[in-house]
């Protein structure tokens, strides 16, 4: 296994704070401490690492960004790089933490009661309390605002019947924030307990990417909650977006950490590999062409991030901003991969190397939190103020 070297062409470095290094520099010693050495296996058995939860939770992984309730108080930097070297490891991993703490973590902080945070935000940060988030529906991705699952108010209960689809940490959460239609047609959410009478998780096999990560689908059959478990400061598809940004904020940093291994990889792999004679492939001029073209496409990714991280930092960022830097780097990451793929030969398909691990992972990161068109989109309607959805 090749030990990894730090990436980072034009010193990025340089532009971080003492605090924002150590915090890099801490989440990396973690990953290639504890995620490193089982991540294949993980992803050979399509294993979730559910036993390192408590080591996530003791780094301050959940709900970084926040200051109370238990959290750490990183800034969007501190936090972006914490996800940089998550998905490093895997996106899986970095899926479970963005799941956890954007999806979850953070519309209880935004919209909750009092009561909801002093009730949830300090078990789910200490990891003694998992969350998943459940908007999207088998008929229904992209278009969330389709949703058919509703919530009809019954005296001090509500009633909640829907499928939700593609859920991360679906089958292992102890509370799934659910969006429905209420009696007014209007999107809400709602924290639903998974152990309640007729809430059903179940865990989707077969999948061909994010292995070491739980998907799951949800179903709810006359679930009855209090009505004291709606998130009060929801109200229309605005809110799941806002939800959404928050984690596709982090997808974006993401995205950077998988190239970056995948980049070391390939560019350490033509280091030793030889053919043609004595000469490493590296020498190649065609293998230069791809290694230059990899490094190049990280060195923009990260100054994008980090100048959206500094924007997000001020309140200044906005979701066109945040879908161009999802839209860029998910994009850019995939196209490392399979360039590194490609530098590695046979190798890259083999899991001795982790190029088609996190190949096959960025597939699926293109896909969700918006698909690569869906951002198109976005950020189109945002230079031009005209809306091409439909």
């Amino acid at each position: 296994m090749l030990k990894f070297r730090d990436v980072d062409f034009i010193g990025i470095g340089t532009l971080l704070s003492e605090n924002e290094r150590l915090v890099r520099d801490s989440a990396r010693r973690w990953v290639e401490e504890r995620i490193i050495p089982i991540i294949e296996s993980c992803a050979r058995e399509g294993r979730f690492p559910i036993e390192l939860v408590p080591e996530m939770a003791a780094m301050g992984f959940f709900g970084a960004t926040m200051s109370d309730y238990g959290g750490a108080g990183m800034s969007q930097v501190e936090y972006g790089l914490v996800m940089q070297e998550l998905e490093r490891g895997d996106s899986g991993i970095r899926s479970f933490v963005s799941v956890h703490s954007s999806l979850v973590m953070y519309p209880i902080h935004t919209f909750g009661s009092e009561e909801q945070k002093q009730k949830w935000l300090p078990p789910m940060q200490a990891g003694e309390v998992l969350g998943c988030f459940g908007l999207t529906e088998p008929d229904f991705g992209s278009n969330p605002g389709g949703m058919r699952t509703r919530a009809r108010k019954s005296g001090n209960e509500y009633v909640l019947n829907g499928e939700k689809m593609w859920i991360t940490s679906g089958s292992i959460a102890q509370v799934a924030l659910i969006w429905a239609k209420d009696d007014d047609d209007r999107i809400r959410g709602f924290l639903v307990e998974t152990d309640r009478p007729g809430f059903r998780a179940e865990t989707i096999h077969g999948k061909m990417s994010l292995r070491a990560s739980v998907t799951s689908s949800l179903s709810l059959n006359d679930v009855r909650i209090p009505a004291a478990n709606l998130l009060p400061g929801t109200g229309g598809l605005k809110s799941p977006l806002q939800c959404l940004n928050q984690a596709r904020y982090g997808i974006g940093w993401g995205a950077v950490g998988a190239a970056m291994q995948c980049y070391d990889t390939a560019l350490q792999y033509a280091g030793f590999r030889k053919q043609f004679g004595d000469k490493p492939i590296a020498g190649h001029q065609l293998v230069q062409q791809k290694l230059v073209g990899m490094i190049n496409a990280i060195s923009q990714a990260q100054l994008l991030a980090l100048q959206v991280g500094r924007l997000k930092d001020r309140g200044e960022a906005s979701p066109a901003q945040i879908s161009l830097l999802k839209r860029n780097n998910v994009a850019m990451a995939l196209d490392t991969a399979r360039a590194a793929r490609d530098l590695l030969g046979a190798n890259g398909i083999a899991d001795e190397y982790p190029v088609f691990r996190h190949m096959a992972n960025l597939e699926s990161v293109n896909t969700y939190e918006g698909t690569h068109d869906i951002h198109t989109l976005i950020v189109g309607h945002s230079i031009t103020g005209i809306e091409a959805f439909s």
